[in-house]
């Protein structure tokens, strides 16, 4: 950012993190500023590209998605065009929701989000059909504790 990030902006964004839907309004009343400065500083938080979007969560348990699985990933291959590939093929699962290239043990780790097992296996033999692995470990959750909390700011 290029204008200093200061305790307002931060009110701003653990407000809007908690509640996207606020109102200018409401958001301004929160924060302690007038409309005009606040939308003023959301206008310049969006161009900085702190703020990425609008989203919304989703209780997957209610759309029938009762699984959760981190997928941990050793490899042999580092090159660019295994990469890509990799890449690729786990980018159009849509059941993985997060996808991590990581340090330690493992090479990358995948959350997958499923209706069952059984889903959940169409997706292991997908993944390793397509691409060549050297370890897939799977780890199925059987609680969220904290699952999607707003960043630290």
């Amino acid at each position: 950012m290029d204008k200093k990030f200061d305790q307002i902006d931060r009110a701003l964004l653990r407000a809007l993190q908690r509640d996207a839907r606020l109102s200018q309004r409401e958001l301004a009343d929160k924060v302690g500023l007038s409309q005009n400065a606040c939308w003023r500083r959301l206008k310049t938080l969006y161009e900085s590209g702190l703020i990425e979007g609008h989203t919304i969560r989703l209780d997957p348990e209610r759309l029938g998605l009762d699984l959760t699985v981190f997928v941990m990933i050793r490899t042999r291959h580092h090159s660019k065009d295994w990469l890509e590939t990799f890449r690729g093929e786990v980018l159009a699962i849509a059941n993985v929701i997060d996808f991590y290239r990581i340090a330690g043990d493992y090479d990358y780790m995948l959350k997958v989000i499923v209706e069952d097992m059984n889903a959940f296996d169409r997706v292991y033999q997908r993944l390793i059909e397509r691409v060549d692995l050297d370890t897939v470990t799977s780890y199925m959750t059987m609680e969220a504790i904290a699952d999607a909390r707003d960043l630290p700011i």
